[in-house]
C-alpha cells in the first residue's frame, strides 16, 4: 500500500510541475497513466506472485509550435503487473516512443515511431493497447501529399516495435486514395473514393538450431527462402444522404502464421451497408478471412506480435456477465458477420422521456481447411435491450443476451438478463443499480451479479459489485471501490477479486490471470 500511494504522490507532483507551460510560441502538453496493484494471497485463488506488487506506468510529452510537432513517450514497469510478463520480466524502464514532425496544408513528413492505419486495418495498423500491453509503432519515416481535395498519398517505412524492443524486421508500405466525388464533381451530399494500400515486411531468417520455430523443410517445400511478406488491399467507399457502402478485398502472399504448419498465402473480404434516417439506423457487416494473423516477427507467438488489425465484429458488452467469455476473432479462417439495429422515440412534451431500441446479431463460422472440410460454428449471438427515460429522475435498462460458441469442439449456449435502474436524486448525486443473470448448463453453470454505483457529480464516485459463480466453482468475485476526479486529473483506488479470462480490444485478446489485491488507477492530462 505504501508504494501505491507513493506512485500516486509522485504523479501527481510531477502533473503540477510541467501543466500548462509554454516553450517559446509552443504550447507542451501530456498526459500520465498508472495502474498499480498490491497482490494478496487467497485461498480461493491461489497464492500471490512473490513481489506481491505491480504498476504499469506511461507518461508522453508533446511540443506543438505552428506546423512543427515533437514527442516523447516513456514506459516504467515497477515491477510490471502479473499478466503482462511478455512485456518485461521484472522491473523495465524505456523509452516506447518518440517523434518529430512538420505538416502543412497538403504535405507531411514524419520522423520517429509511427502509428497509422491503411484502409480498415486489415494489412496494417500500428497502434498502442495499454490494457493489452500492445504496441507495435513502426521506428522510421512516413511522408504524405494530398493534391488538393482530389488523390491523397502516404508512404511509409521502418522497423516495428515488439514489446520492449524493436524485431529485427522491416516494414515499407504506401496508401493511396482518390476521391471520384470530387474529380466528377459530384454534388456535396455524396462522397465516392477509390482506395489501395500496398505493405513489405521482410525478416531475414536464422535458421540455426533452436532458434526458429519451423525447420528449413518448410521453406523449401513452399519455395519460401526468406520471409518477404507481400500484402495489397482495394477498397470502394460511398455515401449518399443516409446511405453508406463500403467494401475491401485484401490478398496476401505465403506467410507462415502460429496456426499453419505450412506456408499458405490468405486473403480478407470485407463488405458493410449501412442507412439512418432520423431516429433509426440499421448496419449490416460481412467479413471473410482466410490466414489474415500477420505477425511482425516470426520469432514470437505472442499476442502483442501483430501487424494488421481484425476487429471482433460482434457486440462488445459492458455488463459483467454479457462479457464473460467474448469472441477471439479466427484469423486462420473464419466468415460471418453482424446486422445491428437502432430506434428512437422521443417525446414530443418532454426532452427527459423517450424510448431506445437496440438489437444486435452475430454469427461467425470456420472456413474448411485440411483438417476440417466443414462449416463450424465458432460464435452467435443474439442480443435486445430497450433504454427507458422515464422521467426526469428515473432511467431503466433491460437486456437479453443469447450466446453460443465453440470450446474445443463443444458448443456452449448462455443467456444473460440484466436490468439497469439510474435514479437521479438531485443535479448532482445520482444512484445507479445493476442485475444480471446468466442462465447456462455447460461450462461453468449459472452466475448472478450485481452493482451499486453512487456518483456526486463532477468529482465522487463510489461502486460496489459481486459476481458470483452458482454452478462449478462457487466462488465471488467482489470488488469495491471509489474514483476521485479533480479536473483533468482521475484517481481510483478499489480492493477486490478478480476472475481469470481473456481480456479482448478490438479482436486482440490478452490472458489476465486471476488475482486478489488492491488496485491504484491514476489518468492525468494537461
Amino acid at each position: 500500500m505504501r508504494r501505491l500511494l507513493l506512485i500516486a504522490l509522485g504523479l501527481a507532483l510531477c502533473t503540477s510541475a510541467v501543466a500548462q507551460k509554454r516553450i517559446g510560441k509552443g504550447q507542451v502538453s501530456g498526459s500520465f497513466e498508472s495502474q498499480s496493484i498490491g497482490y494478496l494471497d487467497d485461498k480461493a485463488l491461489g497464492a500471490a506472485p512473490d513481489d506481491h506488487f505491480g504498476s504499469n506506468n506511461y507518461i508522453k510529452v508533446d511540443y506543438m509550435n505552428g506546423r512543427f510537432s515533437a514527442g516523447i513517450q516513456c514506459n516504467a514497469f515497477l515491477p510490471v503487473l502479473q499478466g503482462y510478463e511478455d512485456l518485461a520480466d521484472g522491473f523495465k524502464f524505456y523509452l516506447a516512443s518518440k517523434y518529430i514532425q512538420w505538416r502543412d496544408k497538403n504535405f507531411e513528413v514524419l520522423v520517429g515511431d509511427i502509428y497509422d492505419q491503411y484502409g480498415n486495418g486489415l494489412i496494417y495498423r500500428s497502434f498502442e493497447d495499454r490494457q493489452l500491453g500492445l504496441n507495435n509503432s513502426l521506428e522510421g519515416v512516413r511522408a504524405g501529399y494530398n493534391f488538393g481535395r482530389f488523390v491523397a498519398v502516404k508512404a511509409m517505412y521502418g522497423r516495428p516495435r515488439l514489446h520492449t524492443t524493436y524485431a529485427k524486421a522491416w516494414v515499407r508500405g504506401a496508401d493511396l486514395s482518390i476521391s471520384l466525388a470530387d474529380i466528377c464533381g459530384i454534388q456535396e451530399s455524396a462522397t465516392l473514393s477509390l482506395e489501395g494500400s500496398f505493405v513489405n515486411r521482410y525478416q531475414k531468417l536464422d535458421l540455426e538450431p533452436d532458434s526458429f520455430d519451423y525447420s528449413p523443410e518448410i521453406f523449401a517445400e513452399s519455395g519460401m527462402d526468406k520471409t518477404n511478406l507481400l500484402m495489397y488491399s482495394g477498397r470502394l467507399n460511398f455515401s449518399w444522404n443516409g446511405l453508406s457502402l463500403r467494401g475491401e478485398y485484401v490478398h496476401k502472399s505465403k506467410d507462415l502464421s502460429a496456426f499453419a504448419p505450412t506456408a499458405k498465402s490468405g486473403y480478407a473480404i470485407l463488405g458493410e451497408a449501412a442507412y439512418s434516417y432520423k431516429t433509426f439506423s440499421i448496419t449490416a457487416t460481412y467479413r471473410q478471412l482466410s490466414h489474415m494473423g500477420t505477425r511482425v516477427s516470426l520469432y514470437d507467438t505472442t499476442a502483442a506480435n501483430t501487424l494488421n488489425y481484425l476487429p471482433a465484429l460482434t457486440r462488445q458488452y459492458t455488463y459483467m456477465l454479457a462479457n464473460l467469455e467474448p469472441y477471439q476473432v479466427h484469423s486462420d479462417g473464419e466468415m460471418g458477420g453482424q446486422v445491428d439495429v437502432s430506434y428512437s422515440l422521443r417525446s414530443k412534451n418532454s426532452r427527459y422521456r423517450h424510448w431506445n431500441f437496440h438489437a444486435n446479431a452475430s454469427i461467425f463460422y470456420s472456413t474448411p481447411s485440411e483438417l476440417n472440410t466443414q462449416h463450424k460454428l465458432l460464435w452467435l449471438d443474439v442480443n435486445a435491450d430497450v433504454e427507458r427515460q422515464w422521467s426526469k429522475k428515473w432511467k431503466t435498462i433491460l437486456l437479453y443476451s443469447m450466446q453460443q460458441r465453440d470450446n474445443y469442439g463443444e458448443t456452449i449456449t448462455s443467456h444473460t438478463v440484466v436490468g439497469d435502474v439510474t435514479y437521479k436524486i438531485d443535479r448532482k448525486k445520482s444512484l445507479r443499480l445493476e442485475l444480471q443473470y446468466l442462465h447456462s448448463k455447460e461450462y461453468e453453470g449459472d452466475w448472478v451479479a450485481g452493482l451499486l454505483e453512487f456518483n456526486i457529480a463532477p468529482s465522487w464516485s463510489v461502486f460496489a459489485s459481486d459476481m458470483y459463480n452458482l454452478g462449478l466453482t462457487k466462488v465471488h468475485y467482489y470488488n469495491g471501490g471509489f474514483s476521485y476526479t479533480h479536473n483533468r486529473t482521475r484517481v481510483q483506488l478499489s480492493y477486490g477479486r478478480n476472475r481469470a479470462g481473456y481480456v479482448c480490444s478490438g479482436g486482440v485478446c490478452r490472458y489476465s490471470p486471476a488475482y486478489t489485491g488492491v488496485s491504484l488507477m491514476l489518468t492525468s492530462s494537461f
